[in-house]
């Protein structure tokens, strides 16, 4: 299912199918049953359906995860509460105290330092926080009753990235490249586009676990060369030798090995480093964009962040453009912020700074995606780990919220996902979920169920049982689905 290698010569024009499987799968220590299983998922995204794990018609094919890092505030953006403002300053009580988040009776709510206003044909309510994103308001289908499990970024970084909170799992990202391999021989199926510094939970976040290694996210950076060692400093002929040789031994190497599924993972990271070469120094080059784009993202800004993020955003619509099956954008991290949303202080300056590094780029990828024609056919998704609790110690000046996971807020847009839409209900202060409570398991069943695979049949056999992405949670988000 991946399609990192195919250097194999298998003799296809006397064999079936079957028979082609079973000779690849037993020579070369499986090696040629990678090419073969990349075929096999090219066929299947061109319609075929030969891949197993695509079980009906996809509405999507690749999904854009524009993570905001240390959890924006839902009732700062998405989900409004009057309430708060009215009884800003009052203590919340025994009865509002949660077992999940940061929270004690002799807190005190906090409102809103944002008007909301509705939005659109659809009358979205989205906070005067996000001007650029309230333009886009009836593509988005806000999902307002996320439940998470403990509030800690690391831990709710690797929920929303792997459906564990302990991690040593795979990553999405890694799942669906499993699942449907990449459109694209010369790139990875799973980029992140990084912003020079690793989020909480650490690289497992876009880690491929015990799937083999050619599965894991490749990162590129937004400043410099994209990725170390993207030039050649050997002739070509001299690199295909040398890549040849390595290869060689590696299989010989398998043979011998009782794990050849991680050796043959690195040799087709090695073919598929050296493929992109000659193609991610084209895509990470963003002055070949007209510059009414560039404008449009946000590229010509005076703050350095918001330039890299903008620069980002462009090549996540390029990656996907060049048949990327899962990219994903993290917010860059300023001041020595921990994460770059964590507010527990001066949330209205530091929110308007987050807000205006990347909320001009995220609403410029949908309308740019749009306007292509790649937006029924790209999920873009906008989700931090957690929310922030709608209560602070002390309401004054330079005062936070901390962490929620009791309910807060993500959006997607496009890949047949309802547009114009808020789902979901909490209780009148932001507090906690009242009504139609959604978790990560739920939106990872319905993303791959949009992709046209069914969660509880993308397996892989470790440890002596199969695991899933979606584990023994998950259902399909159908009310969030375009008819």
């Amino acid at each position: 299912m991946t399609t990192q290698n195919t250097s194999c010569r298998c003799p296809g024009h006397v064999m079936g199918d079957s028979t082609r499987r079973s000779f690849l799968k037993n020579t070369a220590a499986g090696f040629g049953w990678l090419a073969m299983r990349s075929l096999l998922a090219d066929r299947a995204a061109a319609g075929t359906n030969l891949s197993t794990s695509v079980q009906f018609p996809a509405r999507a094919k690749n999904v854009i995860l524009c993570f905001m890092d240390g959890g924006p505030s839902h009732v700062d953006t998405f989900d409004p509460k009057p309430m708060l403002k009215e009884h800003e300053g009052e203590a919340i009580g025994e009865g509002a105290v949660s077992k999940r988040s940061q929270s004690a009776a002799s807190r005190v709510w906090f409102g809103s330092p944002w008007d909301f206003r509705q939005h659109g044909e659809s009358g979205l309510w989205v906070s005067d926080l996000f001007p650029h994103i309230a333009g886009v308001a009836d593509d988005l289908c806000v999902v307002r009753s996320m439940l998470g499990e403990l509030p800690l970024h690391g831990q709710q970084n690797l929920l929303l990235h792997t459906g564990r909170i302990v991690g040593q799992a795979p990553s999405i990202g890694a799942w669906v490249t499993y699942g449907l391999g990449s459109e694209n021989e010369n790139l990875p199926g799973y980029v992140v586009l990084n912003n020079d510094w690793v989020p909480n939970g650490g690289l497992e976040n876009f880690g491929s676990s015990f799937l083999p290694a050619s599965y894991q996210a490749t990162m590129l950076r937004p400043t410099g060369q994209p990725v170390d060692n993207i030039e050649p400093s050997d002739p070509l002929d001299l690199q295909q030798r040398k890549l040849a040789l390595l290869a060689e031994q590696d299989r010989e190497f398998a043979q011998h090995s009782a794990d050849s599924n991680a050796i043959e993972g690195a040799i087709a990271n090695y073919e598929t480093a050296f493929r992109m070469q000659g193609i991610v120094p084209q895509i990470a080059d963003i002055t070949q964009e007209p510059e009414h784009i560039q404008k449009l993202y946000g590229v010509d800004s005076s703050d350095e962040h918001q330039h890299l993020y903008a620069t980002q955003a462009i090549r996540a619509r390029r990656l996907v453009e060049a048949g990327v099956r899962f990219v994903e954008i993290t917010c860059p991290s300023f001041d020595g912020n921990n994460s770059p949303w964590d507010q527990h202080s001066k949330i209205k300056q530091n929110h308007e700074k987050n807000a205006r590094v990347t909320e001009q780029s995220v609403a410029a990828l949908i309308i740019d995606l749009k306007q292509r024609g790649l937006l029924d056919e790209t999920i873009v998704i906008w989700a931090g780990e957690m929310g922030r609790t709608p209560h602070t110690p002390q309401v004054k000046e330079g005062c936070g919220r901390d962490h929620h996971v009791d309910g807060y807020t993500i959006f997607m847009a496009g890949g047949g996902i309802q547009s114009g839409m808020a789902y979901g209900v909490t209780d009148e202060f932001g507090n906690s979920v009242v009504h139609n409570q959604v978790d990560i398991h739920d939106v990872h069943a319905t993303i791959l169920h949009q992709l046209g695979v069914d969660h509880t049949s993308l397996t892989y056999r470790h440890g002596g049982r199969d695991h899933r992405l979606t584990d023994v949670h998950g259902r399909i988000l159908n009310d969030l689905l375009a008819g």
